[in-house]
C-alpha cells in the first residue's frame, strides 16, 4: 500500500466522520435554535439548504475576539451572531460545533492539498 492510498483512506474515514458530526449538530443543536424565536433569524446566510449549521459550528469555533469583530461589521448578516448562540446553547452544543467544523475544515482543506501534492507529482514513483 502505497502513501497516497492511505492518505485517500484516512480522508475518507474524516469525511465519515464529519458527515456522522453534521447531522449530529444539526439535529441536536442547530434544530433547536431554529424553533427559539430569539436565535431563529441570526443563523446567517443560508447559501444552500443546511448551510446555517456550518455558520453556528463557525460562530462557536472562531476565537470570541473575531466573532466580536464580525458582528460590528457590516457583513454581519453572513455570519451567525456569536453571542446570542452562546447564550441559548450549552456547553455540549459548543464543543460539539467545534469539534464539528474543525473536522469539516480539515478535512476540506488537506482534500485540496492532497489533490494538488499529487497534480505536481509529489507522490509519484
Amino acid at each position: 500500500m502505497n502513501t497516497i492510498t492511505m492518505l485517500v483512506g484516512v480522508m475518507i474515514a474524516a469525511s465519515m466522520v464529519s458527515g456522522v458530526l453534521y447531522v449530529a449538530f444539526g439535529q441536536i443543536t442547530v434544530r433547536k435554535l431554529r424553533k427559539n424565536p430569539k436565535t431563529k433569524g441570526l443563523l446567517g446566510v443560508e447559501y444552500a439548504s443546511g448551510w446555517d449549521i456550518i455558520n453556528v459550528a463557525q460562530a462557536f469555533s472562531l476565537p470570541r475576539s473575531w466573532t466580536r469583530k464580525i458582528e460590528k461589521s457590516k457583513f454581519s448578516f453572513f455570519y451567525a451572531n456569536a453571542t446570542v448562540l452562546y447564550e441559548n446553547t450549552t456547553k455540549f452544543d459548543q464543543v460539539l460545533g467545534f469539534v464539528f467544523y474543525w473536522v469539516l475544515t480539515t478535512t476540506g482543506l488537506s482534500g485540496a492539498l492532497l489533490v494538488l501534492l499529487n497534480y505536481i507529482g509529489i507522490f509519484s514513483e
